[in-house]
């Protein structure tokens, strides 16, 4: 099923949680992202008469396959080894597309009603973005004689949402402001590795999706800065604190500090003490 056979008619006359619910309880990956697509697009119909909650416990549902494997189980992503390594990165990147899903839903269904309907629309647009971003890369797969599932794939972004599923701000700092943001320093390289072995038509749905990050990390460096400001929090050293207890890793340059920018989120945060000034940014 390509994008445009997406069923434009289905929607939710009931709450927004539940259809935040379908996805996050849709298994099938194609299915999940024309389910995102579809509460998109009812919401921006005004089909849902409220907002609702509903809290995922574990996991949410996924495909068979991929089997799911420590990150060194995962295949190896050499743009210029072949065709090989590029479906691998390809299928590495729909993947993370399909957890990308689930983790906008989850802030939908779990936080949504407590932060309205202004939060509301900013992270369903972030889910149906996802879904296409997703179909955009499986279908580009199929390309290859290949398809989602056909390599293993690692749990690492999901985790991030378990780590943070009882705090708004922690996976606001986690999701958008770490894992997001981090796509915007490394797409741009990718990119060019891809252009430079003449394969332009993965380059383009790369850019796609990157343009279309920015408004994503975006959206969570304001509503991190927004929930500062409603606690009386200094964003900065707040969001250092919820990276040094949740994020298990180091935050390690180059950063794409332009991208960074254009999505409001400042070297004043990231930076190293060497690269950047004192002070937040205004949000």
């Amino acid at each position: 099923m390509a994008i445009e056979d997406i069923d434009h008619t289905a929607g939710d006359a009931g709450s927004l949680a539940t259809a935040a619910q379908k996805v996050l309880l849709t298994a099938d990956a194609r299915a999940k992202a024309a389910a995102s697509i579809a509460a998109g697009q009812a919401w921006q119909r005004g089909d849902f008469a409220r907002i609702g909650h509903f809290a995922l416990t574990g996991r949410p549902a996924r495909p068979a396959a991929p089997p799911l494997v420590p990150p060194r189980g995962v295949a190896k992503r050499k743009i210029n080894a072949g065709s090989k390594g590029r479906i691998a990165l390809l299928h590495a990147l729909a993947h993370i597309e399909l957890n990308a899903i689930d983790l906008a839903w989850d802030l939908v269904a779990r936080f949504g009603a407590e932060m309205g309907a202004e939060f509301c629309r900013d992270w369903v647009a972030v889910g149906s973005d996802e879904g296409r971003h997703f179909l955009m890369l499986d279908d580009h797969l199929r390309s290859f004689d290949c398809a989602y599932g056909d390599f293993p794939a690692h749990d690492g972004l999901w985790q991030a949402a378990a780590d943070t599923s009882d705090d708004l701000l922690a996976r606001l700092a986690i999701v958008p402001m770490v894992l997001e943001a981090r796509g915007l320093d490394v797409t741009p390289a990718t990119v060019g590795r891809l252009r430079a072995v003449g394969d332009d038509a993965s380059a383009d749905i790369l850019m796609a999706i990157y343009t279309d990050e920015i408004s994503h990390v975006a959206a969570g460096s304001r509503w991190f800065r927004r929930c500062c400001a409603a606690q009386s929090l200094a964003p900065t050293e707040t969001w250092r604190a919820l990276v040094a207890r949740h994020f298990n890793g180091t935050l390690k340059p180059p950063f794409n500090d332009d991208a960074r920018h254009a999505a409001g989120f400042s070297k004043a945060m990231y930076a190293p003490p060497d690269r950047h000034g004192d002070g937040d940014i205004a949000g």
